[in-house]
């Protein structure tokens, strides 16, 4: 059994949300939620609250304990980039892109 929890549209690159993934993939949620909590980057500010949720999901819809738990996917996918433009020398204009990003998380029992 696994559950899941996405965020999605939230603003920040995938690429600042997916080093931090990167650092949860396979670990027990408790210790990953207290990795997250004590990184001092935005992005794991986010991917704590969707952790989070995963974990709510699976207590509470699946009845499945806590301390079973691990993560088996954290990914940061794209969302739509706002494009912005910069006026620069000559006349010319500098695109600027707004990158959001679609955060999710899958947590299921170990085997």
């Amino acid at each position: 059994m696994e559950a899941r929890a996405i965020a999605k549209y939230v603003r920040i690159s995938p690429l600042k949300v997916n080093f931090i993934c990167a650092e949860i993939r396979g670990k027990q949620v408790d210790e990953a939620l207290a990795l997250l909590k004590f990184t001092p980057k935005r992005g794991a500010r986010e991917l704590y609250k969707v952790l989070h949720s995963a974990v709510a999901n699976a207590e509470n819809n699946l009845n499945l304990d806590r301390a079973d738990l691990i993560v088996k996917e954290a990914y940061a996918n794209d969302g739509p980039t706002m494009k912005r433009y910069r006026p620069k020398a000559k006349g010319m204009a500098y695109p600027i892109l707004k990158r959001s990003s679609h955060i999710g998380v899958v947590v299921s029992e170990k085997e």
